[in-house]
């Protein structure tokens, strides 16, 4: 039996990392943060250009989903970090907030008190450390660097230049007036180095200060303490929530081959993502009934948890560009002593460094479609190795009409979930990647872009019909890895979590983490996850919110 806990929190992911970090800023609480995979110690971690080489790794839950009946019946492979730091140490680095319409769909289409645009606003500020400084946008001096790239391709300028050719707006910054238009991306690394939330929040909380300057260190073990307040347990799997009396009591889990419980006098707190919060709650009794008793788990709330399940697909186009050296070429000696000693260079390229956001026809309320360039090709979601010099081009659509589930393979909790994202299983979905399709064509016709390529590799010029495209999209579409809504909030009973984050029907038990968003928004998911987690931290703590933005 453990020590007894003020908080438990389980997933040291995003979310997890700033909740460790704030809750145990009182000296007089006690924080237990356990998370599943190892301590975050690979060098791809620190090393911007390397992340996909974390892809099925020790870092990596490395799931797939089950075969997709309106993608050709294949399984769709999921990345998802398992270490310190979650998908933040594993993923792509894009800092993008999303579209501040999303937050007001939260607010007046879900019942979200508190979470429109002008309440959320605040808090990215709060977290942000912005290279540019602070404005009316953004932050400066929180724990989350976020700075531009210190390396741009070539091939991914020419292809900014190729879209504003055709009529798109340039956009320096995503995340301010307005997300329309492309350019490059802004990034959360530190002097070209990945800043995960591990190092934005968790480190500097075990050191018991801000020390936003120090560089990543790894002490190699599997447990980690702030004197007196905070302690980091790796390689524990939670695997369920003690209720009783209608309270989450704890947690038990498995660490160095031992099954322990640890107790949480206030509250446990879930941030394992939108697979592993949805497995645990019903695990622990919280789901749809009769799902839980074809498993032999007593029901302890009838809830919709896993239901909702939301992801952007995308998918990837690729050009020959046979003069122009590919990113993955500039794995040099001379190249890894530059990053080592100034941090620039490609290595310090986060791959996917420009692209932009569009409407795929008037009268939207907000852009519809993202497109991610890569200097390389982007084959197998990934998991290929480069050999050809392309530009990939990878299109995703942010709206979808799609939603699937998460649901139990076995009351193991070895055993991963069943994943079910229905991709593709809405026409309007195949439509809007249709679209993607024709408009990165006449990007790919503009000038300087059209000068660097010699002929379209995927699909091929060959395919251009809508029906074919169609079914190029349902053969060789994958993940943008943004899962979300699984354990949704809203104002409504029947939604999992109400707009404090609180499951309903058990006291003392949160969900805080992309699970509990009640749509996916339009954009990639991190940035979203740690606003989520620092606004959290208010609530949990009993402080009064910050104040709404005053906006126009």
């Amino acid at each position: 039996m453990d020590t007894a806990y003020d908080y438990v929190i389980v997933g040291a992911g995003s979310a997890g990392c700033v909740l460790a970090a704030r809750l145990s800023e009182d000296p007089d609480v006690r924080v237990l943060l356990l998370e599943a995979g190892p301590p975050d110690d690979a060098l791809e971690i620190r090393m911007p250009v390397g992340f996909t080489g974390l892809f099925k790794s020790r870092y990596d839950w490395g799931f797939e989903t089950t075969p997709q009946e309106h993608a050709h019946g294949r399984r769709v492979y999921w990345a998802q970090g398992k270490t310190l730091g979650g998908s933040s140490s594993t993923n792509a680095m894009i800092y993008i907030r999303c579209n501040p319409y999303d937050f007001d769909t939260w607010r007046d289409v879900h019942g979200c008190e508190g979470w429109g645009y002008a309440d959320v606003l605040p808090y990215f500020k709060k977290a942000e450390d912005q290279q540019r400084g602070e404005s009316v946008f953004h932050g400066s001096g929180g724990p989350l660097r976020v700075e531009d790239l210190r390396y741009k391709h070539p091939l991914v300028r020419a292809w900014v230049e190729a879209a504003r050719t055709t009529g798109l707006a340039a956009n320096h910054d995503f995340n301010g007036s307005i997300q329309d238009g492309v350019g490059f991306y802004q990034v959360t690394q530190r002097r070209g180095r990945r800043w995960s939330a591990a190092d934005a929040y968790l480190r500097p909380a075990l050191r018991g200060s801000a020390g936003r300057d120090e560089q990543r260190g790894s002490a190699g073990r599997d447990e980690h303490h702030r004197p007196g307040n905070l302690t980091v347990r790796t390689d524990a799997l939670v695997t369920k929530v003690v209720v009783e009396s209608g309270r989450a009591a704890g947690v038990r889990y498995r660490h160095n081959g031992a099954e322990r419980t640890a107790r949480a006098e206030r509250e446990v707190i879930l941030s394992g993502g939108a697979i592993n919060s949805p497995q645990l709650l019903m695990l622990s009794g919280i789901g749809p009934a009769d799902h839980l008793r074809e498993h032999g788990i007593d029901v302890l709330v009838d809830a919709p948890v896993g239901e909702g399940l939301q992801d952007h697909p995308n998918l990837a186009m690729m050009w020959h560009t046979p003069g122009t050296k590919g990113l993955w070429e500039g794995m040099t000696r001379a190249n890894v002593a530059l990053w080592q000693t100034l941090g620039r260079g490609p290595l310090s390229s986060n791959l996917a460094e420009g692209g932009g956001f569009v409407r795929s026809r008037d009268g939207l309320p907000a852009p519809d479609l993202q497109y991610h360039v890569v200097a390389a090709p982007f084959v197998r979601q990934g998991l290929g190795q480069p050999t050809i010099r392309t530009v990939s081009v990878l299109i995703t659509p942010l709206v979808m009409a799609s939603r699937g589930r998460v649901t139990l393979r076995s009351a193991d909790p070895r055993w991963k979930p069943v994943m079910d994202p229905a991709y593709l299983s809405e026409r309007a979905d195949v439509d809007l990647f249709v679209h993607g399709v024709r408009q990165s064509r006449e990007i790919a016709a503009q000038q300087p872009l059209a000068r660097l390529i010699a002929g379209e590799s995927a699909p091929g010029e060959q395919l251009t019909g809508d029906a074919e495209l169609r079914e190029w999209i349902r053969a060789n579409s994958g993940a943008a890895y943004h899962p979300t809504s699984t354990c949704a909030m809203g104002g409504a009973e029947t939604a999992v979590c109400d707009p404090e984050l609180r499951v309903r029907g058990v006291g003392g038990l949160r969900v805080v983490d992309a699970s509990v968003l009640p749509e996916v928004p339009r954009g990639d998911t991190n940035a979203p996850t740690i606003m989520l987690a620092e606004r959290a931290a208010d609530l949990i703590r009993g402080h009064k919110p910050l104040d709404p933005a005053v906006l126009g």
